[in-house]
């Protein structure tokens, strides 16, 4: 068996994990690659299912902070944010008397300090400064298909487990525009998005609209020929700009994390994953633009 705390660290992923993590991790997996015996069956399966979420969050944001990953080696260890502001103003000081720099929206840190109200963050430049903890981040949510289940986490810890509806057609990835027509395309997709929109006043109570079709959906539809060079353009742009894609193309779109769902892991949606009014309010401030979302 794969030592597990060895493999993330010499991929260097150890560096999306707090340093707590990284010690679960390898206390978790044991000595040379071994699992200890353990005897109470319900306490082994709840450190299974506890390394599965952390290593998920590694993954999840290690596609999201590639930059950093890559040019920050000596990171190891620190926790890593994003930013939730479009242009949020970085300070020399933890005060807002002499703002340095800006970060942009979804642009990743790392946290060197967490203080009162304010956190000392690295910026993949090396630029070091003080910002608002309201202005950064680590928050993901992951959707299961296969156990009809969204999950919201901060950092390595899940905070929420959300029992979820999906499209008429659950298991299959999402190829094109559904319609009464075609209702088999009425598909959840899978892969890695964003938050690109908040609907406080949606006709499903509230919803997270994602940032569906994406470059990679749009270089799909461009090969498949289903949509045209400007609106592979259009969406390549739109994710650029951290704006909502074109939604009126062939690839679909307004794929949202919406309310009015039942609990019940019906399949009713036209591909968006529908979860209880309640649920929606609970995570509503956690989730922001930039919040990435994976979808498996």
């Amino acid at each position: 068996m794969v030592h597990v705390g060895e493999a993330i660290r010499s991929k260097g992923l150890h560096r999306f994990l707090v340093p707590d993590a990284c010690r679960r991790v390898r206390i978790a997996a044991g000595r040379r690659g071994t699992v200890r015996p353990i005897k109470n069956v319900e306490q082994s399966q709840h450190q299974e299912e506890k390394m599965i979420r952390i290593i998920l969050s590694v993954i999840v944001m290690s596609v999201l902070l590639s930059g950093i990953a890559q040019g920050q080696s000596d990171s190891a260890d620190l926790p890593l944010y994003y930013a939730v502001e479009r242009n949020a103003i970085v300070y020399s000081a933890p005060d807002s008397s002499k703002p340095s720099f800006e970060i942009k929206l979804r642009e990743p840190v790392v946290m060197l300090r967490d203080l009162e109200g304010w956190m000392q963050i690295r910026t993949e430049d090396g630029s070091v400064g003080y910002v608002s903890a309201h202005a950064v981040s680590n928050v993901w949510m992951r959707v299961s298909k296969k156990s009809r289940t969204l999950f919201v986490y901060r950092g390595t810890e899940l905070v929420r487990e959300i029992a979820a509806d999906f499209g008429y057609n659950a298991f299959a990835n999402k190829v094109k525009r559904g319609s009464l027509q075609e209702p088999d395309h009425w598909r959840t997709p899978d892969g890695v998005f964003y938050v690109v929109r908040k609907n406080p006043r949606s006709q499903f109570y509230k919803a997270f609209v994602l940032n569906y079709p994406t470059a990679k959906d749009a270089e799909r539809g461009r090969e498949q020929n289903l949509i045209s060079q400007a609106q592979y353009d259009a969406i390549v742009r739109a994710e650029e700009e951290v704006r909502m894609p074109p939604m009126n193309t062939a690839l679909g779109g307004f794929i949202e994390i919406h309310g009015r769902g039942t609990g019940a892991g019906i399949n009713w949606t036209q591909g968006c994953v529908a979860v209880h009014d309640y649920e929606i309010d609970h995570i509503w401030q956690l989730a922001q633009v930039g919040t990435p979302v994976l979808i498996e």
